[in-house]
C-alpha cells in the first residue's frame, strides 16, 4: 500500500440541484485524486452534502416535505451526477448521517473542555444566502457582497461562542511555518491580512433555527451549520473511533474563494482548540463564470449540468473545464469554447491521434505492435512531456497538465506527417516504419496513462484497444514512462470523438 493522501471537496449544500459550476469544483479534485492513485498513492477522497440550516428548512417547506425527506431526495440526484462524471470519491459524506453526528458532538466536547467555548448574545448582520454572520465592514452598499440580489437580515438571538480570537498567533505561527498552506499565494495573503488585523469570536450555535444538530444539554440551541459543516472531513475518517489517525489530517482541502477564511483560519483553530493537526493545505480554486458572472443559483446563473454532459459526453466536459479554465483563478465557459475545445482537442487531436496510429499498425503490421526498442525523436518528446506533466500536476496546475500532454498529442499527429508511415510502407522500408509504428504506439500509451485522471472512460477506451490489460491508471507511473506494448496485439477503434454537429 502506498502512502496516504486524504482529499476532500467543500460539501454542497442541499437547497437545489447541481450545476456546472458544482461540477467544476468536483472535477478539480476528482483530477487530482487520479492523478495521486497513478503514482501510487493510497487514496481517499470525500464528497458530501451540507444538509442542516435555515436554507434547508426554508426548501423543504417551500417543497412541502419534511427538512429529512427533501435532503434524502436531493442527494440522491447529487450522487447520480458525479457518478456520471466519473468522480472517484471514496466516501460521500451527509451531515445528517449519525457518524457525522457524532464526530460533532465530541469534537464540541474536546473544544468546549478547554474553555474555548461561552454563552453570549449575537447582534448583528446574518446573509441566509451564506448561512453567515457579516460585520458591516464586510458588507457592500449595505448587502452581501457574494448574494447582492438577497436581503440582509439583523439578527439578535442567543448564542454560543468559540473563542476564536485567541488563535490569531497560532495561525500566523502556522502560516509562517506552512507558507504554502493555503494556495494560490494571492490567497494566503489575503487571509494573513485577516488575521493579522485582529479576530473576533464566532457564534457556533443558533437559538432560531430548529434544523441541525441539538446542542448538548441545551436543546434550545443547535450547532450552527457552518461548525457543524467544516467537521464533515474529520467525520469521513471515523472520528473518534479507532482508525481515524491513519487518515488525518486532510492532506488537501478544495474549495471556492468564497469559503478560505472558513477552512484557512476557523477550521485549524477549531482542531487546535481541540488538540488535533491542521489539515496539510488548502487549494481554493478560482471562479468559474457565465457571461461575465460566477454561476450562482441565488443569482440565476447558471448551465444545467445535464444539457452540459449531453453535448459531447461526460468525458469531453471534463476535459474542457479543466483544461480551459485555470485551477489557479477565474475562468469562463462558453458554448462556442467548448466546441472548439472539443473539435480541436479531442476529435482531430488525441481522437485522430488514436484512429491513425492503430489502424496503421492494423494495416501494415497485422495488428501486432512491432517488438523493437529502437528510440525515435518522439521518445524524447515524451519524457520530457511526463517531465513537465508531474511538474505541474504535483503543483495542482491542472490545466497546464493537460496542456503538457496535449502538446504530445500534437507533437505525435505531426511526427505521423513527418515520417510518413505509408511511404515506408510503400517503398518497404520495414524496420524503419517497424521503428515508427513502435515510437507511436508507445507515445499513444504514454499519452493513455497521463490523460487518464481527464478522460477516464476513453482513455480505458484506448487502452484497451492497444491492447493493454486491466486499467490504465491503475498500469502505473512506470507504464507511462517505459510502455511495454512491443508484440501487443491491437484493435482499430471506433471513433473516440465523432465530429460534432451544428447545435
Amino acid at each position: 500500500m502506498g502512502q496516504k493522501f486524504y482529499i476532500t471537496t467543500a460539501i454542497d449544500y442541499s437547497n437545489g440541484e447541481p450545476h456546472v459550476g458544482h461540477a467544476f469544483e468536483k472535477l478539480g479534485a476528482d483530477c487530482i485524486a487520479r492523478y495521486k492513485r497513478l503514482r501510487g498513492f493510497d487514496v481517499t477522497f470525500c464528497i458530501g452534502m451540507d444538509e442542516h440550516g435555515q436554507n434547508v428548512a426554508q426548501a423543504a417547506e417551500t417543497a412541502g416535505v419534511e427538512p429529512q425527506q427533501w435532503v434524502d431526495d436531493i442527494a440522491v440526484i447529487w450522487k447520480k451526477a458525479w457518478e456520471d462524471l466519473s468522480i472517484s470519491n471514496t466516501d460521500f459524506i451527509r451531515t445528517t448521517e449519525e457518524r457525522h453526528k457524532k464526530t460533532v458532538l465530541e469534537l464540541l466536547r474536546r473544544i468546549a473542555a478547554t474553555g474555548q467555548v461561552y454563552e453570549g448574545s449575537y447582534t448583528g448582520y446574518y446573509c441566509v444566502s451564506c448561512e453567515a454572520f457579516k460585520l458591516e465592514k464586510d458588507l457592500e452598499e449595505g448587502q452581501c457582497p457574494e448574494h447582492p440580489t438577497r436581503e440582509i437580515q439583523w439578527v439578535e438571538e442567543p448564542n454560543y461562542f468559540f473563542r476564536f480570537s485567541e488563535f490569531s498567533q497560532y495561525l500566523l505561527d502556522l502560516y509562517s511555518e506552512h507558507p504554502d498552506f493555503l494556495r494560490p499565494k494571492a490567497k494566503m495573503n489575503e487571509i494573513r491580512n485577516v488575521v493579522q488585523s485582529g479576530l473576533q469570536d464566532l457564534s457556533v450555535s443558533r437559538s432560531k433555527v430548529s434544523w441541525g444538530i441539538k446542542w448538548p444539554d441545551d436543546p434550545d440551541h443547535t450547532v450552527y451549520v457552518w461548525f457543524d459543516a467544516l467537521i464533515n472531513y474529520l467525520s469521513a475518517t471515523g472520528f473518534p473511533d479507532d482508525g481515524w489517525e491513519g487518515i488525518w489530517p486532510a492532506d488537501l482541502h478544495v474549495i471556492g474563494p468564497d469559503i478560505a477564511r472558513f477552512h484557512a483560519a476557523i477550521w485549524p483553530a477549531m482542531l487546535k482548540a481541540a488538540d488535533l493537526p491542521a489539515p496539510g493545505g488548502v487549494w481554493s480554486h478560482g471562479w468559474l463564470k457565465l457571461c461575465g458572472g460566477r454561476f450562482s443559483k441565488t443569482a440565476g446563473v447558471k448551465i444545467e449540468l445535464k444539457d452540459a454532459m449531453d453535448r459531447y459526453g461526460p468525458d469531453a466536459l471534463r476535459y474542457f473545464l479543466l483544461r480551459e479554465v485555470p485551477w489557479d483563478s477565474d475562468g469562463n465557459f462558453s458554448w462556442e469554447r467548448f466546441d472548439a475545445r472539443y473539435t480541436s482537442d479531442l476529435a482531430d487531436g488525441y481522437g485522430n491521434l488514436a484512429s491513425r496510429v492503430l489502424a496503421m499498425i492494423v494495416k501494415y503490421c497485422d495488428g501486432v505492435v512491432p517488438d523493437t526498442s529502437d528510440q525515435t525523436e518522439l521518445d524524447t518528446a515524451g519524457l520530457e512531456a511526463i517531465r513537465k506533466y508531474a511538474e505541474t500536476m504535483d503543483g495542482f496546475l491542472l490545466h497546464n497538465g493537460a496542456k503538457a500532454v496535449w502538446d504530445l498529442v500534437a507533437t505525435a499527429n505531426g511526427f505521423i506527417e513527418e515520417s510518413a508511415p505509408w511511404t515506408l510502407a510503400k517503398n518497404s522500408e520495414t524496420e524503419r516504419l517497424a521503428a515508427v509504428l513502435a515510437a507511436l504506439a508507445r507515445c499513444l500509451a504514454r499519452i493513455t496513462v497521463l490523460a487518464t485522471p481527464f478522460l477516464p472512460a476513453k482513455t480505458e477506451q484506448v487502452w484497451s484497444d492497444l491492447g493493454l490489460k486491466g486499467e490504465a491508471w491503475a498500469a502505473g507511473w512506470d507504464s507511462a514512462l517505459e510502455p511495454q506494448i512491443g508484440g501487443f496485439t491491437v484493435t482499430k477503434p471506433k471513433p473516440l470523438f465523432p465530429k460534432p454537429v451544428t447545435h
